[in-house]
């Protein structure tokens, strides 16, 4: 069974940071690039950010970028999003994702506001 749990967001003031974590189990997670997308109330979803195994090459949106930074421990199977200097327009719902699957967390709140 496809698992990706996710933790971590909550609140931050603007210029904070946080991180969100995703664990994933049941496929095979070393071989898969994985990647964050958030979806903000009345928007599209986004992409966030992607990673491709072994965490050699990543790619990121242009309104995080220099920000946010993404990065697996394929020996854990876990990605991570360590997210900096973090600003209103942040917030949203974000969601860590297996690329061309349907696997996806459940989604973590991250609001940034003073």
């Amino acid at each position: 069974q496809v698992q990706l749990v996710q933790s971590g967001g909550g609140l931050a003031q603007p210029g904070g940071s946080l991180t969100l974590t995703c664990s994933a189990s049941g496929f095979t997670f070393r071989t898969f690039p994985m990647r964050w997308y958030r979806r903000a109330p009345g928007k599209d979803r986004e992409m966030v950010a992607h990673i491709s195994p072994p965490g050699t090459t990543t790619r990121y949106a242009d309104s995080v970028k220099g920000r946010f930074t993404i990065s697996r421990d394929d020996a854990i199977n876990m990605v991570y999003l360590q997210m900096n200097n973090l600003k209103p327009e942040d917030t949203a719902t974000y969601y860590c994702n297996a690329y061309h699957q349907d696997y996806w967390g459940q989604g973590t709140q991250v609001t940034v506001s003073s």
